[in-house]
């Protein structure tokens, strides 16, 4: 049988990286042919994550069927659009994710594990826990992170009650103090002054299909939003660069300061009204403040979801 390939989302974050090599090392355990790769090179967070815990990053793979593999397995994402290249030329066996299910279906049953909580990694982490796996050090620091990067140390509201228990126990195995290497981790990722504009928009982004239309949504995070702000006329040109190349309807940009949970929205594109509507707020110069917001998949996604579909 040819090797089963397992992967996170394009522009892959901390939790698609963790996420996706704790489970292929777990399915390794368990005996099957399973190969963590990846859909991009990591970010500077990941990076600072992996030479932490002394791993190399993932292959990057830009086709499955390119790789002979005939099966996939995807943790933290399922929609098709953030997926792999040939994804409907593969049998999608296994799913690991903590999003909405959208754009999605297989001729073969599968198995499906979803659930609401911070990251795909702490779904990992209960699996291992499951099939009575102890999990080295650098696979835990791994899936720690994951779950750090997607709550923003527990802070976001994507926050599950059993993500703190889940936390403290990788914490302990992966040798680290919890809040000192989180916000660590969380810093190495605010590093954007050597970033292009274009580097920027694309450093964690995901397109959504809503209501016929391709809006892309991406995040920054930062501990100064002025400082992004002010860059705000290139990343504007690089925006309309993207969406003129990838037929965006709108791009939605978060700028997320990590240090006070707030949010400036930054969008372009044919439906800023819905846009405006999602969040009752009104763009000034192409931006406005999102207080309170932190996280993409409860504070935008779901509002953008429904203003589009009003």
């Amino acid at each position: 049988m040819s090797k089963i390939l397992v992967f996170g989302h394009q522009n892959p974050d901390s939790d698609a990286i963790g996420s996706s090599v704790a489970y292929a090392h777990l399915k390794a355990q368990l005996g099957v042919n399973a190969e963590a790769v990846a859909l991009g090179e990591p970010n500077e967070e990941t990076a600072f994550v992996l030479d932490y815990f002394g791993l190399e990053a993932p292959r990057v793979v830009t086709s499955a069927k390119a790789e002979g593999a005939e099966q996939v397995i995807l943790t933290d994402h399922n929609e098709f659009q953030q997926s792999i290249a040939d994804i409907r030329d593969v049998e999608v066996i296994e799913v690991v994710d903590h999003h909405r299910v959208a754009n999605f279906e297989t001729a073969n049953p599968l198995y499906m594990r979803l659930e609401p909580v911070g990251s795909a990694s702490s779904i990992v982490y209960r699996l291992y826990k499951e099939n009575g796996l102890a999990i080295p050090k650098e696979i835990a620091g791994l899936m720690l992170s994951g779950l750090i990067s997607d709550t923003l140390l527990l802070k976001s509201p994507t926050t599950h009650a059993s993500d703190p228990a889940v936390a403290e126990d990788l914490a302990k195995i992966a040798g680290v103090d919890l809040q000192e290497y989180g916000l660590a981790m969380l810093k190495a990722g605010t590093n954007l002054a050597s970033k292009s504009a274009a580097e920027l928009i694309d450093i964690d982004a995901k397109t959504f299909e809503l209501k016929g239309n391709q809006v892309r949504v991406a995040q920054v995070n930062t501990v100064d939003i002025n400082d992004v702000l002010e860059r705000q006329s290139e990343i504007e040109e690089a925006i309309q660069a993207s969406q003129a190349a990838n037929g965006y309807s709108d791009f939605v940009l978060m700028i997320t300061d990590i240090l006070n949970s707030n949010s400036e929205i930054l969008a372009l594109g044919s439906n800023t009204d819905k846009v405006e509507a999602a969040f009752n707020f009104k763009l000034e110069n192409n931006h406005a403040f999102l207080k309170g917001a932190v996280s993409r998949k409860k504070q935008v996604v779901p509002q953008l979801t429904e203003s589009f579909n009003a």
